[in-house]
């Protein structure tokens, strides 16, 4: 399995997905592609904990990281996915250092952060507490969404806040924020993923991007970027694409073309 914490410390390229399926199968699936992590995403989906704990597995099983962008920055849905197990979170909309702040407190035990103690799946039922104490400082993902312009004039105060291992840019609600949600091609758009992109650069943090776009060629676009940290697609937009591209050209074979 990859060392994706060791990765990010090196700032080496690592790919993966998004899941908004709450199916197994849906895993199993993606795993086909080589992808070396997947978020499970339960903010924007109908994904309840049960099944997160279900689908947290099945991404470990078939030797992918399990990461979960949690529902809000909060204390009590972080402590629940990395009890489940899960390899890191995903935290969205941080737009200050104090959220980032907040949000490595709220995964890491004292004296280091303020997460209560459970003994739970990812501490192997009670039977592996030490150990899990060690893997936290170790291999825990700690990823903070940059997703607001407010966010982006924090920028430089967000990535140098200790525990962050990396940020990943959230586009549609980054736009949105701007006054032009989908709008990628906007100068101020452009400018602010620019800022947020350098600021990495200048501290050595992986900057992350999520290319929704199923096109590989969007996603060679933010590698070429200095992109590091990215997700690639989204898992229904993999079967739109396909089932649709499919019927095109059935179509166009059925008329003669």
């Amino acid at each position: 399995m990859t060392n994706l914490k060791q990765k990010l410390r090196n700032n080496e390229l690592t790919i993966g997905s998004w899941i908004m399926i709450g199916h197994p199968v849906c895993v199993e699936v993606m795993a086909l592609a080589g992808f070396e992590w997947l978020v499970v995403d339960i903010e924007h989906t109908s994904i309840d904990l049960e099944t997160t704990q279900l689908l947290i597995a099945t991404i470990q099983a078939k030797g992918m990281k399990a990461l979960v962008r949690v529902s809000k920055n909060e204390e009590v849905i972080i402590k629940r996915v990395l009890d489940m197990g899960a390899d890191g979170i995903i935290v969205p909309m941080v737009c200050t250092k104090e959220e980032a702040i907040q949000a490595v407190a709220y995964a890491k035990y004292p004296p280091v952060g303020k997460r209560g103690v459970g003994l739970f799946r990812a501490q192997k039922y009670g039977m592996g507490f030490e150990e899990y104490k060690k893997w936290v400082n170790d291999e825990l993902v700690i990823i903070v969404q940059i997703e607001h312009i407010a966010a982006v004039k924090n920028i430089d105060a967000i990535v140098k806040t200790e525990g962050v291992d990396a940020t990943i840019i959230g586009p549609y609600d980054l736009s949105g924020s701007l006054g032009f949600p989908g709008e990628f091609e906007r100068p101020e758009v452009k400018e602010a993923i620019q800022t947020v992109l350098d600021k990495c650069k200048e501290q050595n943090i992986p900057s992350g991007f999520h290319v929704v776009d199923s096109d590989p060629a969007k996603l060679n676009e933010k590698i070429a970027q200095g992109c590091t940290f990215l997700a690639y697609g989204i898992d229904y937009f993999f079967m739109r694409d396909a089932a649709i591209t499919g019927m095109q050209k059935v179509t166009r074979q059925l008329k003669g073309e």
